[in-house]
């Protein structure tokens, strides 16, 4: 039996939320950084990849400073303000929903020799379920804390971790 070898990704919490909904996203979001980061210690403790894959805004190239300063304003300000990544994480920008589509992701984790994904960040129905998703389809082990993720409706972050937890068999048990 191969020993676990977990890297963590935090999906799409470098963002605007200047969208439909996007103030109750934003609460939410704010509302499991404080885990998210205990998360994110305890892999830096053990020597672990943290990788942020987020969305691009149409802004191509791989510069997190212009991805941060294109995503300040009021209400992203408290989330990136504890949450921006610094030089022990790895950062990719994905153009879809999975953080696998058109992405390094595989690439880079095979590189790392990782076998097991912890999944944290935004939306949990959309590009969380997506990309764990992928995951399960590249065998990967899923790991998905029930306190990590938000999406909109609480029913539907609800049904992604039903559907996380019993189809990819993901373990969605919360972090403490």
């Amino acid at each position: 039996m191969m020993k676990e070898k977990p890297a963590l990704l935090i999906i799409d919490l470098i963002n605007p939320f200047d969208f439909s909904h996007g103030k109750q996203l934003a609460s939410k979001a704010d509302s499991m950084i404080q885990t998210i980061n205990g998360l994110r210690l305890k892999f830096y403790l053990r020597d672990w990849p943290v990788i942020f894959i987020n969305d691009h805004y149409n802004l191509w190239q791989y510069d997190l400073t212009k991805l941060i300063s294109y995503c300040q304003n009021d209400i992203s300000h408290p989330i990136l303000n504890q949450i921006t990544p610094n030089d022990q994480d790895y950062f990719l920008i994905k153009p879809k929903h999975s953080a696998f589509f058109d992405t390094a992701l595989d690439t880079l984790l095979r590189t790392l020799q990782v076998n097991t994904l912890y999944l944290a960040g935004v939306a949990g129905n959309i590009c969380v379920l997506f990309t764990a998703n992928d995951a399960y389809m590249r065998e990967y082990n899923l790991y998905v804390p029930s306190n990590c993720i938000a999406s909109v409706s609480d029913q539907d972050n609800e049904y992604a971790l039903k559907m996380m937890n019993q189809v990819l068999k993901a373990n969605i048990e919360p972090i403490s």
